[in-house]
């Protein structure tokens, strides 16, 4: 039985005559989280962004729940489960936190509240901010609103793109708690991370990728015991 909730065939996207991604496979089964690490610019960016249907591909297949979805709307791809966390937050710095949270529900036609509670369960923080301008939230504080918003359309799976980017240390910890924690409730994560250490240690499954090709997939506890991630993403020397 297929286990795996996002399967990519043989991925091809260019940006003019710049080819990003060069027949990408990549399989992402279903409650784990799975991690891309790269150098910027290598197109991990891009496989969010084709999932998402934000990029139209120019050859490939992309399967959700056993569904091609290559040719899917954006909103129909919202509406079938995928919600994506962009790099850079991109929260409506003019809306309060409570209006940007119901946007992230803005396809559903069900009651928001309940998911709104708990999306203030997770970020304690956004409930005491709730009428607050999201603009004049801070760094942190906005990733959790961006990752709230996300979780506001009940997604199966929920993509984020350089969550840490620009965050303290200490609030780049309580972000990855928080995807241990929203992925032990059932939600799959793809997750495109520069802090290729921390995010390894909470992968199942990881793929590198280098110019638009995979070039090492593994758990992620053996690609942070792999020599060669080890010298280009982890700062260390190869033994």
């Amino acid at each position: 039985m297929e286990n795996n909730i996002l399967k990519i065939d043989n991925l091809y996207v260019s940006y003019g005559g710049i080819r990003a991604l060069k027949g990408i496979n990549l399989e992402v089964p279903k409650g784990e989280i799975v991690t891309l690490i790269g150098a910027n610019g290598a197109g991990k960016s891009t496989i969010l962004r084709t999932i998402a249907g934000l990029v139209k591909p120019e050859k490939g297949i992309i399967t959700y729940d056993n569904e091609d979805i290559t040719a899917s709307s954006t909103n129909a791809i919202v509406d079938k489960g995928i919600t994506l966390v962009p790099e850079g937050r991109r929260v409506f710095p003019n809306l309060t936190v409570l209006e940007n949270l119901k946007i992230g529900g803005y396809r559903r036609t069900d009651d928001l509240e309940e998911d709104i509670q708990r999306v203030y369960e997770l970020f304690p923080i956004l409930k005491k901010r709730s009428w607050q301008m999201a603009g004049t939230l801070s760094g942190g504080e906005q990733q959790m609103l961006a990752v709230g918003r996300a979780l506001m359309s009940k997604p199966k799976l929920v993509m984020m793109d350089e969550p840490s980017l620009g965050l303290a240390p200490i609030i780049v910890h309580e972000i990855m708690d928080i995807i241990k924690t929203i992925n032990k409730e059932g939600v799959t994560i793809l997750l495109v991370e520069q802090n290729a250490n921390l995010a390894l240690k909470i992968a199942h499954t990881a793929y590198v990728i280098e110019t638009g090709n995979i070039t090492l997939k593994g758990t992620g506890a053996e690609l942070l015991e792999n020599d060669d991630v080890k010298a280009a993403y982890l700062g260390k020397s190869k033994k």
